[in-house]
């Protein structure tokens, strides 16, 4: 008999600007299955309702900016950021 197990892991997720407004945080720990950044971010907006897509964000793991498609490890530090005004 086969069982599928979902690999669960706690990251430590940064919000920002807009992000940080509507969660009400400006970082957390989670416990997700998340493989990838996009993933977890797909996960958040339905839990959280963000509005943004991924597309206009930026995505940093561990203090460097990552593809949306790099492997989570449990322990990472996720970092979402949205476009910022500037001036």
């Amino acid at each position: 008999m086969m069982m599928c197990v979902l690999l669960s892991k706690t990251v430590h997720i940064l919000y920002f600007a807009s992000l940080r407004e509507k969660r009400g945080l400006s970082e957390e720990s989670f416990q997700t299955a998340a493989a990838t950044p996009l993933a977890l971010y797909q996960e958040l907006r339905a839990i959280h309702g963000f509005t943004l897509k991924s597309d206009v964000l930026k995505v940093a793991v561990n203090d460097e900016f990552q593809t949306w498609r790099v492997t989570l490890k449990s322990g990472d530090r996720i970092a979402f950021l949205p476009p910022m005004a500037g001036g």
